[in-house]
């Protein structure tokens, strides 16, 4: 018998906007513009935007740097009924880290044709041997996300033909 769950998507854009703004953060610091947020019961318990460059740390993809956060402020390592909203399509480091943070849901922006693993670069989340099923949607806000990473190396690159 199939499971039927009912899902609040009521706020999913305003969800998304936050991330879009959080991603603006990282621009300004020099970080490639993703910016996450986890939800849980309709209230934000995790932030996040990358920040690998300036924390020194390849892990702060704004997923994980978002579910870190969440997960302190819940004292949990687990995060059953949460939903992650991001800008940008996971990668597969960050895909394990919501299964294994048993985030219910991910809703991201725009897909990520070298590293996304949702749809881009292979179904991670559908994989038979996972203990844990996430609901994925894409394509929140796409246009708003594809164009600020558009805008941010396009800029990049113009400011390496300046230098």
């Amino acid at each position: 018998m199939k499971r039927v769950q009912i899902i609040d998507r009521s706020g999913d854009e305003g969800f998304m906007r936050e991330a879009l703004a959080l991603a603006e953060q990282g621009a300004a610091l020099g970080e490639v513009p993703v910016g996450a947020v986890l939800v849980l019961d309709g209230q934000v318990v995790g932030r996040g935007f990358n920040c690998p460059i300036s924390r020194h740390d390849p892990s702060a993809h704004a997923e994980m740097v978002a579910i870190r956060d969440a997960a302190l402020r819940l004292q949990n390592y687990r995060l059953p009924g949460s939903t992650l909203y991001v800008t940008l399509e996971p990668c597969s480091m960050c895909a394990g880290l919501i299964v294994h943070s048993r985030i219910q849901r991910v809703v991201y922006g725009t897909t990520e044709p070298k590293a996304g693993v949702a749809v881009s670069r292979g179904q991670f989340f559908d994989q038979a041997f996972l203990n844990h099923r996430v609901l994925v949607e894409g394509g929140l806000l796409a246009e708003q996300c594809s164009e600020m990473l558009s805008q941010f190396f396009r800029q990049r690159r113009q400011n390496g033909r300046d230098a």
